[in-house]
């Protein structure tokens, strides 16, 4: 939160500044506090390096994400090698370069407080 922030906000999801679509998902961003939040809800068969990669042009993800799943279950797979079976209830920290997929037939739901300002942003 922005330190200069003196005053009480609320926003909701259901009314979200911006939304951002790609196949198989989508980013729902609300700006509160200075900061942007968003919610990613991603679809069975949904994968970073198929739906996002042709929006975001790198070769694997460049923002880096603080994240609370609250549904489904996201693998990811870091550049290094690293693997993480995220599922509900848990916090993730995902540092620049990774690709995800959802597992599974259950949509995965995210809460991402730091990685998506830029997230699926058309270049």
């Amino acid at each position: 939160m922005s330190k200069t922030s003196k005053k009480a906000e609320l926003k909701s999801f259901n009314k979200p500044d911006e939304v951002r679509a790609f196949p198989k998902g989508k980013v729902e961003l609300v700006k509160i506090g200075g900061t942007m939040i968003g919610r990613a809800v991603l679809e069975p068969g949904w994968r970073w390096s198929t739906s996002v990669k042709p929006l975001a042009k790198t070769k694997s993800c460049e923002a880096s994400h603080f994240q609370y799943q609250l549904s489904g279950t996201l693998k990811v797979l870091m550049d290094d090698g690293t693997e993480l079976e995220c599922k509900a209830g848990d916090v993730a920290l995902l540092p620049i370069g990774h690709d995800a997929w959802v597992v599974g037939k259950e949509p995965v739901v995210i809460v991402d407080f730091q990685g998506m300002v830029d997230y699926a942003k058309k270049s």
